[in-house]
């Protein structure tokens, strides 16, 4: 008993973990199945025709680019415009800067299938075509809210003086945010657009109520699901888990030897 009051912590973690990446498990296995009938629910028979020809079924590809190329875009959108206003929040005061701060949260509270709707119906008030561009700009208004969040904990945890410092020295306004702020913020900054690029690329309620007859890759999987679940859609999935987490592993690499470079030696 008191050696499991002791890990009580690291097992909750460890179950945890292992709850969320069982169903990752799962998608790997199941992308080397060859299934008897249009559904691969059931283990058959080990293959990898899928791997070998990721873009065996029509359009899957296709809407893969599709969505990759939105969420790009999105991510840069609300990268930027997240930076600017988490700057503009937290280091200078503005009439309305209290209904701003609680406006930024509204999407992130907000159930998407309201925004959705809510956007639907200003882009046929407005005569706007449903499309690529509606889907682009109604991920960049829902991604934004979460770059606008992640950038400002990172800036409101930034020390002044090290900018003050950098004027003393008699840098220009452009060489101190190049030099120093811009740095500092750079990993705000980058998770706000990896949140954003995921949520994007994911994303299917807000997608689906905009996209007219634009088929991004979730929607694709959706419609798959009715009508048979082909394998190169967990070769998609498996693959895009295996980026995810080699960019996270060498993030992490990379912090911490920066961290042992500064150390004293």
């Amino acid at each position: 008993m008191r050696w499991l009051k002791r890990n009580l912590v690291v097992l909750a973690g460890l179950l945890t973990l292992a709850y969320l990446i069982v169903p990752n498990i799962v998608v790997l296995v199941f992308s080397f199945n060859k299934p008897a009938g249009r559904f691969n629910y059931s283990w058959q028979e080990f293959s990898t025709d899928a791997w070998t020809d990721p873009c065996g079924v029509a359009d899957l590809c296709g809407s893969l680019a599709l969505s990759l190329q939105i969420a790009l875009w999105a991510t840069i959108g609300a990268t930027v415009l997240g930076a600017m206003i988490a700057f503009a929040l937290v280091r200078y005061r503005f009439r309305a800067r209290g209904p701003i701060n609680s406006l930024i949260f509204l999407p992130m509270a907000m159930p998407e299938v309201v925004m959705a709707a809510s956007l639907l119906t200003l882009f046929l008030n407005l005569g706007v075509q449903l499309g690529f561009w509606t889907i682009l700009i109604a991920h960049t208004m829902f991604c934004l809210s979460f770059v606008v969040v992640a950038v400002k904990a990172r800036v409101m945890s930034m020390d002044p003086r090290l900018e003050e410092a950098a004027r003393d020295l008699y840098a220009g306004p452009f060489q101190t945010f190049w030099r120093v702020t811009l740095p500092i913020a750079a990993p705000g900054i980058a998770a706000g657009a990896m949140l954003a690029f995921a949520l994007s690329f994911d994303d299917f309620i807000i997608t689906n109520f905009n996209s007219g007859s634009t088929v991004t890759f979730p929607m694709f999987v959706w419609g798959s699901a009715q009508r048979g679940t082909p394998v190169q859609i967990n070769v998609i999935g498996t693959a895009m888990f295996a980026i995810a987490v080699l960019v996270v592993v060498a993030g992490q690499l990379i912090s911490n030897r920066r961290q042992k470079a500064a150390l004293p030696k």
